[in-house]
Formats: C-alpha cells, sequence, structure tokens
C-alpha cells in the first residue's frame, strides 16, 4: 500500500520539525516528507490531515495486558487494540501475569502470543526475581535471548538491598536497565490510599509519602554505585522529584515516568459524593496538591523524562467492591494522549511538539528501539490526532475489556483520529 497524508502539521520531536507536510508511505517505510500539497503521484490511499496533527506513534513503557494468567482483565489482543485507539504504537507489558515472566520459556511464550494477536508492537519486561518473590535472582540472560526489553519488579519492590545491588550489577553487565516500582512494603502494607486529611476522613488507613521516598533514594544511590541505568515507575512525589535531581546533577543514570493522573488530580478527588471512589484507587495513590504541582513542574522542565500510563485493567466485579476492598489499578491507554494534552499543552506549560518529546521520542531513546520520529526511510509508526477536538470520556466506549479512569465523564481536549503501525493503519476513528 501507498498512502499519502497530506496537508497536516508534521510534529518530528527529534529533529523540532513542525510545518504543515505531507507524508508519504510505502511498504511499512516513510518516503519522504514534503513541506507541500502538490504532491500529484499515484496512491492507494490519500489521507487528508488538513487542521490534524501527524506525529510520531506513541511509546508507553507501562502497561499490564494481563496475558497469561488474567485474560478476563485483558488479553493481549484487547490491550493492543485500546493502545493503537490512544495512538499508541509500542507498548511495554510488565511481568506480574500468572505465570510471572521470570524465565526464558515464558518470554518466549508471550512474544509468540505478541506475534499473533498484537494490533501494535508488545515489548515484554522480565521479573528481577523468581515469581517476583524477592529472594532469588532470575536468569537474565536467558530472559535477554528470549527477548526481553528490560527488567522489573513491577507491583512492589525488591526489598533486600543486597539483593538488588546485584541484580543491577547484572543487567548492567547484559546492557539491560531495570525499570523501578518503588514501595516499601513494610509503610505500605493495609493502606488504600495517600496518607492525610482525606484518608483520616474516610477512616482509611493512608499510604505515606516516605513509603515511595524511600526505596526510590535507596535505588538511586544502588544506581550510583552500580553504573546501571534505572527508570523509575509512576513517580508520585515531591521528594522523589528531587531526588531525580540530584542524581542527574550527580551523572546517575537515572530516568523517570509518571503518569496523567498525578498530575491531574490529588487525594481529594477521590471523594465523589461523599464515598470514596474506585475509580480513583490506583499505586501509588493519588498525593496531595505539593506533590501534584512537583510532579507537573518535573514533566515540564523535563527531570521527569516521559509520560506513561500504568494501564491497569480490572473486571467490573473485582472494581466494584468498596474502596478499601478493590484492587488498585486503572486504564489509561484510550485517554493517556487527551489527559495530557488538556493538562499541560491547552494552557501553555507546554508545546505538543515537547509533549511529543515525553510521548514518543524519549521512551525510544530509554528503550534504544528506532522509533520516535518521522523521516525518511524510518518506519511508518504515525499517530494522527485533532487538537481542537472535545469530548467528554466514557469508558463504554473503549477497546480495553478495563472500564474504570479517573477521566470517566472528564471533558478533554485532542482526540485520536488514526493510528498507523508499520504502514498499516490499526485504528481509524469513524468520523475521520
Amino acid at each position: 500500500m501507498r498512502y499519502c497524508i497530506r496537508n497536516g502539521r508534521v510534529i518530528n520531536p527529534k529533529t523540532g520539525f513542525d510545518k504543515i507536510a505531507d507524508v508519504i508511505i510505502e511498504d511499512k517505510k516513510v518516503v519522504d516528507v514534503v513541506e507541500t500539497s502538490a504532491t500529484c503521484e499515484n496512491f492507494d490511499r490519500i489521507i487528508d490531515a488538513s487542521g490534524k496533527c501527524v506525529a510520531p506513534g506513541l511509546i508507553d513503557m507501562h502497561v499490564h495486558f494481563r496475558e497469561p494468567g488474567f485474560t478476563y482483565k485483558e488479553d493481549i489482543r484487547t490491550g493492543s487494540l485500546a493502545a493503537a485507539a490512544g495512538g499508541f504504537t509500542t507498548v511495554c507489558q510488565m511481568p506480574n501475569t500468572n505465570p510471572i515472566i521470570d524465565n526464558g520459556d515464558i518470554v518466549r511464550e508471550v512474544n509468540q502470543i505478541v506475534k499473533e494477536k498484537a494490533a501494535v508492537d508488545v515489548l515484554t519486561i522480565g521479573a528481577i526475581t523468581l515469581g517476583e518473590k524477592g529472594r532469588q535472582l532470575s536468569d537474565f540472560k536467558k530472559m535477554k535471548d528470549a527477548g526481553i526489553c528490560a527488567l522489573s519488579e513491577d507491583g512492589k519492590s525488591v526489598m533486600d538491598t543486597a539483593l538488588m545491588m546485584e541484580a543491577m550489577k547484572r543487567a548492567k553487565d547484559l546492557g539491560l536497565f531495570i525499570t523501578d516500582h518503588c514501595e516499601d512494603r513494610a509503610l505500605f502494607e493495609g493502606g488504600s490510599m495517600n496518607e492525610g486529611e482525606t484518608s483520616q476522613k474516610l477512616g482509611l488507613k493512608g499510604i505515606p509519602t516516605a513509603t515511595e521516598d524511600i526505596i526510590t533514594i535507596r535505588d538511586i544511590i544502588l544506581a550510583q554505585y552500580t553504573g546501571c541505568r534505572l527508570h523509575l515507575c509512576h513517580v508520585s512525589t515531591k521528594n522523589c522529584v528531587d531526588f531525580i535531581r540530584w542524581g542527574k546533577a550527580n551523572n546517575v543514570k537515572v530516568t523517570a515516568e509518571t503518569c496523567p493522573h498525578y498530575f491531574t488530580f490529588t487525594d481529594k478527588d477521590v471523594i465523589i459524593d461523599g464515598v470514596a471512589d474506585p475509580n480513583f484507587k490506583m499505586n501509588p495513590p493519588l498525593r496531595g496538591e505539593e506533590d501534584k504541582r512537583a510532579i507537573y513542574e518535573a514533566v515540564c522542565d523535563g527531570t521527569i523524562d516521559v509520560i506513561v500510563t500504568d494501564h491497569a485493567p480490572h473486571s467490573r466485579e473485582e472494581k466494584e467492591r468498596d474502596f478499601k476492598s478493590c484492587p488498585f489499578g486503572v486504564v489509561g491507554l484510550e485517554t493517556s494522549l487527551s489527559a495530557c494534552y488538556t493538562a499541560l499543552v491547552k494552557n501553555g506549560s507546554m508545546s505538543t511538539l515537547e509533549l511529543m518529546r515525553a510521548m514518543s521520542l524519549r521512551p525510544a531513546q530509554i528503550l534504544g528501539i528506532d522509533a520516535g520520529s518521522i523521516e525518511k526511510g524510518k518506519r511508518a509508526d504515525i499517530v494522527i490526532f485533532d487538537e481542537n477536538k472535545e469530548y467528554i470520556v466514557n469508558p463504554d466506549d473503549f477497546k480495553t475489556k478495563g472500564r474504570f479512569t479517573p477521566f470517566k465523564g472528564k471533558k478533554l481536549s485532542c482526540q485520536v483520529m488514526m493510528t498507523i503501525k508499520d504502514g498499516n493503519i490499526v485504528f481509524e476513528r469513524e468520523e475521520f
């Protein structure tokens, strides 16, 4: 197929290109980017992108597709369709499935499912310890040979400091990086939301910011000592932002991510109609106003390198329990770009080009993959979105099996119109 995406505002965060242009696609590649709409070649399809943005496909470094083991919550097919609907062409799935992705055989099994079912690229992350039990390191070499992109214990931390140090040494030797869920279990146990006035008002046990802060600074120091590349997951506290700045100033190989909900909401938003709403229960929890402001500023100034979703679907039966007993986790793939644009770009804090750096280019650079740009000869991973389109979030319209999101019923600006993966259209909004 030979396509021409005509007359769109083409954004390339790698080069700073931001102009009205045509993008020509053939055989999975970008053939050319032409700064004119006067091209007269024969195409199988001309896509009119007038008034729309044409950018590199988004990359999410942190999703949970639940396969194998929990496919009633999500599976690789439905998760990847949700990713495509959100403008993502590459995602990284965490290893806390059943069984845990902790050996080469399971990695190969999961990657085969991806090959057969996924609508977008789904990269697999391997567990740091066997069964994520925190006692014995997994065989990193065999998992790397089978095709993992990184290591994580997501959903928990490796609490044994000596074991975490050894994990970092081995990861460095193999050229792998660790993507780090930071949580001191001793301070977390039994908590269901941020510790503060709102948790006291609701009579719920709180999770103090120290839960995240302690492991964050520990692992930054371990990364400094070992030279391992460390990527911090879903950062939610002001102290963690300060620790990241310290690490970067001291040449530690540390990068970081956060999610749209951490710079959009606070723990006060958890209360809807006088009760705690499960749409706002995630881990780490929504924090206070000072933390939210610090995360917002860190995204804008680049201290936090990338924006992810931590897309974590659960069944309706699980999430409709009371707030204390329902599981942590909300969905985010189909609202992420809109939520980020509404919070960051619409009010002038970031440009659309800068947002694409955080959602496409920098994730590609951290992962070491050839993506995050629209250039001649590059693979055609592209998202087309309408910055002027406003809509109300209705979870019943989602492709994901999950329906619980803090953005439910919210008016957002900017909507994905089309997603192209390797030159193939994998999502197209009906009205486009």
